[in-house]
This record gives C-alpha cells, sequence and structure tokens, in this order.
C-alpha cells in the first residue's frame, strides 16, 4: 500500500494518531522537502516515528516517482507531506501515477494552510481562489496573480497568498551546463511579498486609474501558523513591506473590502489600527 500523509502545520507531534500508526510499520518513509518545510528538524522527526527518513526533494518527485512508487504493492511505503497531502498537485499526481500502476493507495488528511487561516478571524467560506506569489528576479516579474487578487476583491472575496519557496532549486546556469547546482534555500516573507505587491499596484494606478489596492489598504501577515511562534499581524500593504515576522513560514492575506462585524473584532486585535472606521 502506497500512503500519502499529512504531517499538519507545526511539528512532527501534528500527525494523527492513524497517520503516526501506519509510519511505524512501513518499510520506506519519504519526507516532501519543497512545498513546504516542518518546523523541527529532521532528526527530531525520525526519533518521534522511530523511522529513518528519506527526504523527497522536487528532482525525485517531479522526475523520478517510479523510484518512490516501486515495491509499493508487495509492502507498505509512506510519503509524508506537511500540511494536507491535496495541498499541492504535485501529490495528486503521485495518486494518479500510483492508480496508473495499478498500486492501491490511502491518503490521510491533515490541517493545511488552506483551513487554518481561519486563525486570522477571517471567515473560511469568504475566500477566493488561492494564490502564490513567486519571487521575481531580473528578468522574470510575473503578475498573473494580481489578477486573481483583483477578481477576488471586485466579488468581495479574501485572498490567501502562498509565499514561494525555494529548497533545493537548481540554478539556470547550472541546468544549462547540465550539472546541477543549487541555490541556497529561501523562504519569501510577507514584506517582499507586500513589496512585490506595491510594485504592481504602482504601475496599475499609473496606467489604469487602479482602485482595486493601494498602499493604504488593510493585508494579514501570517507567521508559522501553527506553531508555537505563530504570529499575526494586521497592517495596511504600505507598512507591511517593512513588517519583520521572523522565520518561515509566511502568509499573506488580502481581505474583502466588506468585512463582517465579527470579522472586523476579532482582526482588530492584530491591528496596529481602528478597523471600526477604516475604508478597506
Amino acid at each position: 500500500m502506497f500512503y500519502l500523509i499529512g504531517l499538519g502545520l507545526g511539528d512532527h507531534k501534528d500527525i494523527t494518531v492513524k497517520g503516526l500508526e501506519i509510519v511505524k510499520r512501513c518499510s520506506r518513509v519519504y519526507l516532501e522537502m519543497y512545498t513546504s518545510i516542518l518546523g523541527c528538524h529532521k532528526e527530531e522527526v525520525e526519533a518521534f516515528y522511530g523511522r529513518p527518513l528519506l527526504l523527497a526533494d522536487r528532482e525525485l518527485v517531479e522526475e523520478k516517482t517510479d523510484e518512490i512508487l516501486a515495491g509499493a504493492n508487495e509492502e507498505d511505503v509512506a510519503f509524508l507531506v506537511v500540511g494536507d497531502p491535496f495541498g499541492a498537485t504535485t501529490h495528486t499526481d503521485l495518486a494518479l501515477r500510483a492508480r496508473e500502476k495499478k498500486i492501491p493507495y490511502k491518503v490521510i488528511h491533515n490541517a493545511s494552510i488552506l483551513n487554518a487561516v481561519g486563525c486570522c478571524g477571517l471567515q473560511l467560506y469568504k475566500f477566493g481562489e488561492t494564490v502564490s506569489i513567486p519571487y521575481w528576479d531580473e528578468t522574470w516579474k510575473p503578475e498573473s496573480f494580481y489578477e486573481k487578487i483583483k477578481f477576488n476583491r471586485l466579488h468581495n472575496m479574501h485572498t490567501l497568498c502562498l509565499l514561494d519557496i525555494k529548497v533545493r532549486e537548481p540554478t539556470v546556469e547550472s541546468l544549462m551546463r547540465g550539472r546541477r547546482q543549487y541555490m541556497l534555500p529561501r523562504f519569501m516573507t510577507v514584506a517582499e511579498a507586500a513589496q512585490q505587491l506595491l510594485n504592481i499596484v504602482d504601475k496599475k494606478d499609473a496606467l489604469e486609474h487602479n482602485t482595486v489596492l493601494n498602499d493604504l489598504s488593510m493585508c494579514v501577515g501570517l507567521a508559522r501558523v501553527g506553531s508555537e511562534t505563530q504570529r499575526i499581524v494586521v497592517k495596511t500593504l504600505h507598512d507591511m513591506a517593512s513588517t519583520d515576522l521572523g522565520g518561515p513560514l509566511h502568509s499573506l492575506v488580502i481581505p474583502a473590502k466588506e468585512l463582517h462585524p465579527l470579522e472586523i473584532e476579532y482582526l482588530q486585535h492584530y491591528a496596529t489600527f481602528r478597523l471600526d472606521s477604516y475604508n478597506y
């Protein structure tokens, strides 16, 4: 049996009882390490689970799926995912590959940022499409995520922005040479995401007289959700661009223009300004 097991958001102890029981009897246990990270060291996880972990980077998961699934129709193999297994399309692909090979599989669900984001007080049923904000570089500055934020705002929906992470990512130069070298790990912060949004907003203002977002629009910054060091702040987009929430992982929320009174009351605890008279 091939098991896709969610680990939750905090650390090694957030795994479900069912998930832990399965892990302890598996012959191989992979820990996916490029769509998210746990807030603890690999050695802590291995000690608690009682099993050695095989780290699964992007190269292994996307290019060597057969290696992961090998033998899973004869023995138990676990693939551990931070959050919920279906929080990333890559893991859906793993399930499809197992089906193609007629390998039986089961999914053990857990909390993910997609539902835990409710910890800030915004109501989950009012969220629109989730977006990913990628790192920009000198030659690649995509803005497609902004159009989705704009759509959500125009339809009075919140937007959860998942921020880019780079773990064991090969450099473009090394791929061109055919010999992989890897970038240092990077984790986008709410400040970096807010600054990229401000750059887009400034351009939209100049070209289109944009009214969807501006530097005084309210946003919510979240860091290490589900951990003991979780932080939540509510600031203007301008102020978020200079906010330090510490280590990874970070997420950014752009709220709807109209908020429920209970949302306002809950958010006020994290805000640096009065929300009851604020024009979102």
